[in-house]
């Protein structure tokens, strides 16, 4: 029987909707990161984490299909929470799109809310307020006060420089995108290798902004390469070329897919780090997902037409060894996707992040034909 990719979306999403109407239910109030005994945690006490806006981005996704009144009562509620965030200046980072393009931006593109709209546009001007103009990047995470990471940045910064694009739009000033261009530009220069594989973090002279040198972060090592983070690079830099048309950054993400394809050949499921051992049994599920509407957004903009067919057959592969293999649709659960990790170091592993819930829904719904393409 011949397989119908477009039935079987739309089965996949039909099967997330009945869920996801019961775990919304279940989990009303929280702001969920991972789960315990199968139920989500609840990180509204931990409001400045990088991860407290993919709930509501899910239940958006979700809204804009189904149009049913629980996802958007679901996220409106995560993002008003995400208010006490905003007024906090240490808890404002490089990730402000994760938490607000997912939140904010999105409901204002699905209501038309202007207090949606205000909250993403200071989040934003915050993110742009990052930038080390003599490194060209966006500083990472804050500390202490010391000033001991003001010259990190990392790869994740990719995924957050849509924030940016969006503000460009809404308010028709230019230094936003100029500031994500020149990061991203950053990041093609010093983190992408030769062979496609990325580093995740490179430190800088926060005065001078001469490059001081790679580290390990989530990955086995400085060299190595963490397979999360090859997922924001190809991801984030398909989205840089969607938003601004500039030929180097579709350049920069097929020369990374292309090394994720090589890589993903050597796998049954995707590992935590492409250069770990075969014998670690630690996987990462999210990075699968990511990876999968990596190579779908790729799949859009790419002039190579063998590309296109190439892209999509991973994609393809990706999303179904996922869904048969690591993926629980019952109602018993609040995550959907299982085996994801956080870091190679870490001390867990195969455990339920909340994004990788987020990326498998928002594939399977690109898919069947309803996902919203974009915030603008």
């Amino acid at each position: 029987m011949e397989w119908k990719e477009k039935e079987w979306a739309k089965q996949i999403a039909e099967k997330i909707r009945k869920k996801e109407q019961i775990v919304a239910l279940r989990s009303d109030g929280k702001i969920p990161y991972t789960t315990v005994n199968g139920r989500f945690d609840d990180w509204t006490d931990r409001i400045g984490w990088w991860t407290n806006g993919f709930y509501a981005g899910q239940m958006w996704l979700l809204y804009y299909v189904y149009k049913e009144d629980l996802f958007r009562k679901t996220a409106k509620n995560i993002e008003e929470k995400l208010d006490k965030n905003l007024m906090e200046y240490m808890a404002m980072d490089h990730d402000n799109g994760f938490k607000w393009l997912l939140t904010s931006a999105a409901n204002y593109k699905l209501t038309g809310n202007e207090m949606s709209k205000n909250r993403a546009l200071l989040a934003a001007a915050n993110l742009a307020g990052r930038y080390n103009p003599k490194g060209h990047f966006i500083r990472a995470w804050n500390d202490s006060g010391n000033g001991d990471t003001a010259g990190w940045a990392i790869i994740d910064c990719m995924m957050n420089l849509p924030l940016l694009y969006w503000a460009s739009k809404q308010t028709n000033d230019k230094r936003f995108t100029q500031i994500a261009k020149f990061h991203a530009d950053m990041v093609s220069r010093e983190y992408i290798r030769e062979d496609g594989s990325s580093y995740h973090i490179m430190t800088f002279d926060p005065e001078s902004g001469e490059k001081i040198k790679p580290l390990g972060g989530q990955g086995i090592d400085e060299n190595s390469s963490w397979t999360r983070g090859q997922a924001w690079a190809l991801y984030g830099f398909a989205l840089s070329y969607n938003y601004t048309k500039e030929k180097r950054y579709l350049e920069t993400a097929e020369k990374v897919a292309v090394y994720i394809q090589q890589e993903l050949l050597k796998w049954e499921f995707v590992p935590v780090d492409f250069a770990q051992k075969k014998d670690v049994l630690w996987e990462d599920s999210s990075a699968a997902a990511i990876m999968a509407f990596g190579f779908l957004e790729l799949e859009q903009w790419t002039k190579s037409k063998e590309r296109k067919t190439t892209f999509h057959k991973t994609a393809i592969s990706l999303l179904r060894t996922l869904e048969e293999k690591r993926c629980n649709l019952t109602e018993e659960t609040d995550f959907i996707i299982e085996n994801c990790s956080v870091a190679y170091h870490e001390k867990e592993h195969n455990v339920s992040l909340i994004y990788a819930d987020y990326y498998f829904t928002e594939a399977i719904l690109r898919l069947s034909d309803g996902i919203m393409k974009g915030v603008d």
